[in-house]
């Protein structure tokens, strides 16, 4: 029987619960939205009492689906103000989905200064004092949980940053490897979890049996017809796993909507040392795995090992917004320099997208010149140490810009804008702008149409067509999170038709339903009007569905376009 996991950090108890009829039908994101939106005060303090931290697996999660093992972590964001799904890859969301555990809910706060940890097993669930672990880093925490649960547990942790309550801060999970390198990275849900007084999940499925099918057989069949699609589609079988995310450093760059030096041109002029083609070629040359899955059941398989001159392990490949944040955004040209970055980012638990452009925006402001590496390295480092610059650069590119008087800015509702430009991408600028989650390439990846022509195209440069396609693509990212499955996963889905209809057809055998794929498309409206209704209770209007003025006045080299999608179309790009 699925249950939900309430832990109540006041008063450090913890109790299983039946599933609510309003949360019946959803997992994932939509479970996550829905517990925010539901029982969190919308005008509370994201790091007081109120808040809520939620962590659900998706719908498909702990079956043999592919890239179904993905997780969702929600609260209301300390760096947005308004709701929040951060998603995940790492162990921690098979495991859950096979102990039956629909979520975990965490609530209230530890005594000021405690921490504690929680440790799930099958049928049993126990908080326990974690004050041993204070200050410790994500991989010093984790190696020290492997120490008594053993190797065979999925850890979730927070570092640094999480415990200072910094509005960059992320939730760390393991990977297959027992490394803390996969982040529920964005809108500073590491802060919230933090807050609560817990530092660490121990997530132990021993004794969990498989996830039960309403019909096998047809469940067997659905799943091996996607698991074809993606082995069919060239993107999530030739070029993800052969140079993983990175590939697109060059494919964006070509564009002109690689965002370079802090938004100020769309080309960067070392691209190609920071490229995925050169990743792949340095890690091959030093002997490490360009191919690796960050989680059980993955088939794409678009992550690796970064190895250094001397073939010590650094780090896993850093995604293509990693690179592209600390890369080109803070012109740097250093692969070694970024993956270091990504190490100390993984560690201390913190955002890479926010950081990075935290330091860009630092560097816009006179602190380094742009293609510092070195500088840029000890500024992070103070992060970890908790210096009072160190906590300034960790509470995110919006706070750095009013510390240091800096105009261009590129957030929307608080977050900054990840590795496009929406001059030159307009659909994903129509997605930053109007998404309820702050700028968030992940919530509709419109560079598909936009840039690879996947699933149709759309000019780029042009506004005609991409409030359509981002709502469209919006509502379909909330249904892929709400089944748990790797984001990565649409581009089968958006040009092979039978490999939608395979999802569908997963959820129906699971659950014995008698879905369409019409109602999986209203179901991620649903979710949409949800998290837009919350903002809205929290204090949001229309005028916070805007990319900051400037990306409207400044032309974007090479093509010197602006944005200038009308407001009318942003407006009425998620009414469904």
């Amino acid at each position: 029987m699925v249950k939900i996991l309430r832990v109540d950090m006041t008063n450090q108890k913890v109790s299983y619960e039946d599933v609510a009829p309003e949360y019946q039908g959803l997992g994932g994101r939509g479970l996550t939205s829905a517990v925010v939106a539901r029982e969190v005060e919308p005008t509370c303090n994201p790091i007081g009492p109120l808040n809520k931290l939620i962590f659900a697996p998706g719908l498909l999660g702990g079956t043999n689906a592919a890239n179904s093992g993905r997780l969702s972590v929600g609260a209301k964001s300390p760096l947005t103000g308004g709701i929040k799904e951060a998603n995940t890859g790492g162990q921690a969301g098979q495991y859950l989905a096979k102990l039956g555990v629909a979520a975990i809910i965490v609530e209230g706060q530890a005594p000021e200064g405690r921490l504690f940890k929680l440790v799930v097993k099958k049928g049993t669930a126990e908080l326990k004092p974690a004050d041993h672990l204070k200050g410790l880093g994500n991989y010093a925490t984790v190696e020290k949980l492997v120490e008594t649960y053993g190797l065979k547990a999925g850890y979730v942790s927070i570092g640094q940053a999480g415990e200072m309550k910094l509005n960059g801060a992320s939730v760390a999970f393991s990977d297959r490897e027992l490394r803390p390198t996969r982040h529920a990275g964005r809108g500073g849900l590491g802060a919230v979890m933090g807050s609560k007084g817990l530092k660490a999940l121990v997530i132990d499925p021993e004794g969990a049996g498989n996830v039960p099918l309403m019909d096998a057989e047809a469940f067997k069949a659905a799943s091996k017809r996607f698991a074809k699609a993606l082995a069919d589609h060239p993107v999530t079988s030739g070029g993800l796993p052969t140079y993983g995310t990175d590939v697109l450093i060059n494919i964006l760059n070509e564009a002109g909507g690689l965002p370079t030096r802090n938004f100020s041109s769309g080309r960067f002029e070392g691209a190609e040392k920071v490229s995925g083609e050169t990743l792949n070629a340095v890690t091959v040359k030093r002997g490490g795995n360009p191919t690796r899955g960050c989680m059980g059941g993955c088939v794409i398989r678009c992550s690796g090992d970064f190895l250094d001159s001397n073939g010590e392990f650094v780090s896993k490949w850093p995604e293509y917004e990693t690179v592209w944040a600390w890369g080109p955004n803070c012109g740097i040209d250093d692969l070694d320099a970024i993956a270091r970055y990504d190490r100390m980012c993984d560690d201390f638990g913190l955002d890479t997208i926010e950081t990075g452009c935290a330091m860009a925006v630092a560097m816009e402001a006179g602190l380094l010149k742009f293609g510092d590496a070195a500088g840029a390295e000890k500024l992070l480092a103070e992060i970890g140490q908790g210096t009072p610059m160190g906590r300034v650069l960790g509470s995110g590119t919006a706070t750095v810009g009013r510390v240091f008087g800096v105009r261009r800015v590129p957030v929307v509702k608080g977050q900054s804008m990840p590795a496009y430009d929406p001059r030159a991408v307009k659909g994903i600028g129509v997605t930053y702008a109007t998404t309820p989650m702050g700028a968030d390439h992940t919530a509709g990846y419109s560079v598909t149409a936009n840039i690879l022509s996947v699933g149709g195209s759309v000019d780029p440069l042009k506004p005609q067509g991409q409030a359509a396609l981002s709502r469209n693509l919006q509502a379909a990212t909330a249904a892929v999170d709400t089944a748990g499955l790797c984001l990565f996963v649409a581009f089968a889905v958006l040009d092979i038709p039978d490999a939608f209809q395979a999802v569908v057809d997963m959820l129906n055998a699971k659950y014995g339903l008698n879905l369409t794929g019409d109602d999986v498309g209203a179901l991620g409206a649903k979710i949409l009007t949800m998290e837009k209704d919350f903002n809205t209770r929290a204090g949001f209007n229309n005028a916070h569905d805007r990319l900051p003025d400037y990306f409207k006045s400044e032309r974007l080299p090479p093509h010197n376009v602006v944005f200038d999608v009308p407001d009318s179309e942003l407006d009425s790009t998620l009414q469904f």
